[in-house]
């Protein structure tokens, strides 16, 4: 074991951890919580950590406590002295408030960054962040790492004719037309309206799908709302199936009611977040192999832009 680094897990993303550990070849650390008769609770991590590189792996999916967890380790491991503390968030968190859209509404995102640095994160390892500004929102080194190299050897895999990539929305139609232009395909775009989050009012289709097998593409899928909207209409409009690939199963709600219901052949995802049920049409591929490379890379201070293939 090399007693250099330290890879440590937050208690929401256990089994992602214990993956990223047995690819990396050692143990997980020890750490347990302490927790108080009022829900607060206090991180210790049972070995040294002083002078060593600590990778500490939480993904930061609602709720708070997740997020506060990954903190309170950060804290933990700072005050024990760690050589270097790298927080692995597989998921970002609180990363669609990224903007101000409307008034008097904070930018969540920023404040997540802020939070990570002050609590002493020398450097942040992610994947496929809502919105790639968010790198900026941060004063320490960030390694934004993308499912493609995991997601376009599956889709070729597939062996698909007549294959199409779509966006679910306009907001990811540069990561559609990436994509499309790795797989050489067409590209279609569906818009959208919206009442309110999580609430569409119209969804049109801007290209044919006829005859076609689709794979829609997004970053992350949370009531599954749009993306079984999408599937079905474009089954409706003629599309021979229709696929959707998704980093981030968020799936809250009613999601795998929607998903179980619609006309979706599929939806992959990655293990950036558990799921909270199985499901016939989920199929699930893991990061961890990813990740593992990464923390490697980084330790030896090799590039990772090998990882990146669009």
């Amino acid at each position: 074991m090399d007693k250099q680094v330290k890879l440590f897990s937050g208690r929401a993303t256990k089994a992602l951890s214990e993956k990223i550990a047995e690819e990396y070849g050692q143990p997980l650390g020890r750490v347990i919580l302490n927790e108080f008769a009022d829900g607060e609770f206090q991180p210790s991590f049972e070995e040294s950590v002083r002078g060593d590189h600590v990778f500490l792996i939480q993904s930061t999916f609602p709720h708070a406590d997740n997020f506060m967890e990954l903190l309170l380790m950060i804290d933990a491991a700072k005050r024990a002295s760690a050589y270097k503390i790298i927080a692995v968030i597989p998921y970002f968190g609180w990363a669609r408030q990224d903007r101000k859209d409307s008034p008097r509404v904070p930018i969540g995102a920023k404040l997540a960054a802020n939070l990570l640095t002050a609590a002493g994160a020398d450097r942040i390892v992610t994947m496929d962040l809502h919105a790639d500004q968010i790198q900026g929102f941060f004063e320490t080194p960030v390694d934004h790492l993308f499912a493609s190299s995991i997601f376009l050897p599956f889709i070729q895999g597939l062996q698909l004719d007549d294959l199409v990539i779509a966006s679910p929305d306009m907001g990811g139609a540069k990561r559609a037309n990436n994509y499309a232009k790795f797989l050489n395909s067409e590209v279609v775009i569906c818009y959208k309206q919206r009442l309110k989050a999580n609430v569409i009012e119209k969804m049109t289709l801007i290209g044919s799908v006829e005859g076609k097998n689709v794979v829609l593409i997004d970053d992350m899928v949370d009531t599954a709302g749009t993306l079984t909207k999408a599937a079905d209409m474009m089954m409706d409009r003629g599309a021979a199936s229709v696929r959707a690939i998704c980093t981030h199963p968020i799936l809250s709600g009613k999601a795998y009611e929607r998903i179980e219901n619609s006309k979706l052949t599929q939806l992959i995802v990655t293990d950036t977040i558990p799921l909270k049920q199985s499901s016939d049409k989920i199929k699930v591929l893991s990061v961890a192999p990813l990740f593992s490379k990464v923390i490697r890379q980084i330790i030896t201070n090799k590039s990772i832009s090998s990882h990146f293939i669009i």
